[in-house]
């Protein structure tokens, strides 16, 4: 019954669309300035070392993944990770590079909401699974039985899935600033022409339109919940 509930629709179709919209944004950027070689014929790893030894990042471990827009920086061991697309000499490979680097920059001199994000990601992981389930055995069992006891199940099922929503939301800010650090690093380095700054902006632009898609269908989904638990209690 609550996975065919109309009112699901009502707080999750727009932020559903936003991230059709979103994905499809990501892809033609990609898709447009992959194809567009950078002026200075610089491959995604020649970007990393030009970077990393002018912006005092020259710790970062430069390692490949498989995939496509895979590409992330992991703070456990200082690593930035990129895909195939990446390492070619184009326009998009230096935004998604210098991206990273902004990332390794925030981790080195201790980005409060980088710090933030590492700090309840465990929680959110926890919250994103446990937590639905925990709600929805919770609002069934104030439908077969009588007390508070489903009640107060599926309240701390919303309180756990409440951590993910935090996450999205302090992950916007982490994203956002990691795209600024990277358009001034391009730029400070000289690696980039207006032209091809035109095409790095498109492309990181994008990139974080998906993290606020992300955080609209948490807080969709959270609201959801919020509203049968608020039903349920009126009962």
């Amino acid at each position: 019954m609550f996975f065919f509930d109309p009112l699901y629709f009502v707080f999750a179709l727009p932020a559903l669309l936003l991230a059709m919209w979103a994905q499809f944004r990501v892809q033609s950027a990609y898709r447009k300035w992959s194809q567009v070689p950078n002026a200075r014929g610089l491959n995604g790893f020649d970007v990393a070392r030009t970077l990393m030894q002018n912006e005092n990042l020259s710790h970062v471990q430069v390692e490949r993944i498989d995939g496509m827009l895979t590409d992330h920086y992991d703070p456990r061991g200082a690593v930035m990770r990129l895909s195939e697309g990446s390492l070619q000499p184009s326009v998009a490979a230096m935004a998604i590079v210098a991206h990273e680097l902004g990332h390794a920059a925030q981790d080195q001199e201790g980005y409060f909401w980088l710090r933030a994000r590492a700090g309840i990601v465990g929680i959110a992981n926890i919250g994103s699974s446990l937590g639905t389930i925990l709600f929805f055995i919770g609002l069934m069992l104030t439908a077969f039985a009588s007390g508070t006891f489903g009640y107060t199940i599926a309240t701390v099922g919303l309180i756990l899935f409440s951590a993910a929503v935090a996450f999205t939301l302090v992950t916007l800010p982490v994203e956002f600033n990691a795209s600024a650090r990277a358009r001034q690093m391009l730029q400070r380095n000289g690696l980039v022409t207006a032209q091809e700054m035109n095409g790095v902006n498109a492309v990181l632009n994008a990139a974080a339109l998906t993290y606020v898609a992300a955080a609209a269908q948490a807080i969709a989904q959270l609201l959801y919940f919020a509203t049968l638990l608020a039903g349920r209690r009126e009962d």
